[in-house]
């Protein structure tokens, strides 16, 4: 059970890292949706950071949702058309 934790976890890692290097904001500028896209961007970023913290300290729950909520604000954010992301492939939902 803690080999299938401890591998889903760097899985989720290694995902969000590839997903926040594919995605880009899709708003112009200076506009309130880039302002939007920026703070979700952030939001992903910081729980990417604190995942591998968690993951450090062999905090495989923690880490694992911190992956898991971060992808969430990316995978959310190009629902909306926030970001420009691949359409093919395994990073996102749309």
């Amino acid at each position: 059970m803690a080999a299938d934790l401890e591998e889903k976890t760097d899985r989720y890692g290694e995902l969000l890292a590839e997903a926040l290097e594919a995605a880009s904001v899709a708003p112009p500028e200076g506009t309130p949706m880039a302002e939007a896209a920026a703070e979700c961007y952030e939001m992903a970023s910081s729980y990417l950071e604190d995942g591998r913290h968690f993951r450090e300290e062999d905090d495989l729950v923690n880490a694992l949702a911190s992956f898991s909520y971060g992808h969430a604000w990316l995978d959310a954010g190009a629902r909306v058309g926030l970001f420009d992301v691949p359409t093919e492939g395994h990073l996102f939902t749309v």
